[in-house]
């Protein structure tokens, strides 16, 4: 299943949970994006590929917003960023990339918050309402994620939404410049999972 790709604004569906709603990123977000990942940049390095020198630059974001709206036409990728519904605040950002149909029917999930605002539930609504997403909207039936074994925060966030440890698998992505082992979880469409 593929969902209608509108180009231009990247207008995509809004997805709310709790505390928060998720959406394309728009060309008007790159300051507001720019910015939190500033501020969060030693927060995010030991989690996350390597940045470039032009990581955070508008040139860059760009780039980012045409390879995700050619993702979201092919039906192979979907990211958004999420925000908190009172004031619109800048929080983070969802994907859903690697979308693989056939016999799989899978994708692989990965996710970021800014420093201010990790370990306070509020990245837990957002993956629940990108969960529902991908299981209601997509129709697949297994998401998979992966992290650091010393990542606790984020394999207690992946097991309260309903993931399950699969196992570990040895220098399975390179993260902040050399390769590392990683935990490895799923939730499958009929596992019990906190919904919207």
């Amino acid at each position: 299943m593929q969902l209608p790709f509108r180009s231009s604004a990247m207008r995509g569906p809004r997805l709310k949970h709790g505390r928060v709603y998720l959406r394309p990123a728009r060309h008007g977000d790159w300051r507001a994006w720019a910015g939190l990942r500033a501020g969060s940049r030693s927060f995010l390095i030991p989690w996350e590929p390597s940045w470039n020198s032009d990581a955070l630059g508008r040139a860059s974001f760009r780039r980012r917003l045409r390879s995700h709206e050619a993702e979201w036409q092919r039906g192979t990728g979907y990211s958004f960023l999420m925000f908190r519904s009172d004031d619109d605040t800048l929080l983070g950002g969802v994907t859903l990339s690697n979308v693989r149909r056939g016999v799989a029917q899978c994708a692989s999930l990965g996710y970021w918050i800014g420093e201010g605002f990790a370990r306070q539930g509020l990245m837990t609504d957002g993956l629940a309402a990108v969960l529902d997403f991908a299981f209601e909207r997509l129709a697949l039936h297994r998401i998979e994620a992966a992290c650091l074994p010393d990542n606790d925060a984020s394999q207690a966030l992946l097991r309260k939404i309903g993931f399950k440890d699969e196992g570990y698998s040895r220098q399975y992505l390179r993260i902040n410049g050399r390769w590392q082992d990683h935990r490895l979880f799923a939730v499958l469409q009929d596992d019990p999972r906190l919904r919207p």
